[in-house]
């Protein structure tokens, strides 16, 4: 695993790295590495989330790598003077994984998400992807946090397979939290909560078309396909973000004058 810079952003430890050596360095540690490590993305909703949640907050310290998952990051990184200019989502290294070990071989288990999303995505995957082996999946309870016993069921499953990588497909903050407590339990190289990244890939959602990707807007087109379940980052934690951003820009103009001074 090699050392990429990090970019400190209000307070998280963020990946400044062009996308495709990023993904070089995942697969070669799926190849080479002796235990799991695993990603995490931090976007303006995850980063309101996890103001007001210490346990989310320390599971995205604790991650390996923990990708700008949005324009928003790129933005305030410029206006803080960073040097972040690539945006990466958990569907870029979904994709880019898998394109990767469709011609080194390897397997894959996926955890998240309903039996019906789990089925249709496995075949999609398997479609795709036939250097690729789906050796699992497992749809657990629906609900804000799980029982001992339902973790370690759910460790078993991914462990009497031993995979390559594990997808998390929960959302955030719940798959980072459970990456961050299990990620030493698990017999597997590389794992990532990719949230949404299973709706798109089994064709529940429609991802925004490449022309709003490109243009930053990814999130217009799904607001209006899903507006009760995304209003809340948009009329909420987008002002939050950008209102720490330029508190942060503030203090930091005032910490140059005193230093001039």
């Amino acid at each position: 695993m090699k050392q990429f810079e990090k970019e400190e952003l209000l307070g998280f430890f963020v990946e400044n790295v062009n996308q495709s050596l990023l993904i070089d360095d995942i697969v070669s540690w799926v190849r080479e590495g002796k235990q799991c490590r695993w990603l995490a993305c931090i976007n303006p909703h995850s980063y309101a989330l996890a103001k007001n949640n210490s346990e989310f907050t320390g599971a995205l310290h604790k991650a390996d790598w923990l990708i700008p998952d949005g324009t928003g990051i790129v933005l305030a990184s410029r206006v803080l003077g960073g040097k972040i200019s690539e945006r990466i989502t958990g569907s870029d290294i979904f994709k880019g994984v898998h394109d990767c070990l469709n011609h080194m071989g390897g397997t894959v288990f996926l955890l998240g998400a309903t039996e019906a999303t789990l089925n249709k995505l496995s075949f999609r995957l398997q479609e795709k992807y036939p250097g690729i082996s789906v050796s699992g999946s497992y749809s657990p309870p629906f609900k804000s946090a799980f029982s001992a016993k339902e973790t370690d069921e759910m460790i078993d499953a991914i462990n009497s397979v031993s995979p390559d990588v594990l997808w998390v497909g929960m959302t955030s903050p719940k798959q980072d939290v459970w990456l961050a407590s299990n990620h030493m339990r698990l017999n597997v190289k590389f794992a990532a909560g990719v949230g949404a990244v299973f709706d798109f890939y089994s064709g529940n959602v429609e991802r925004s078309h490449p022309i709003f990707q490109k243009l930053g807007l990814e999130w217009l087109p799904r607001l209006l396909q899903e507006p009760r379940r995304l209003w809340r980052r948009m009329l909420i934690s987008a002002p939050i973000f950008l209102f720490d951003t330029f508190l942060a820009r503030i203090k930091k103009s005032n910490a140059r004058r005193t230093v001039v001074r």
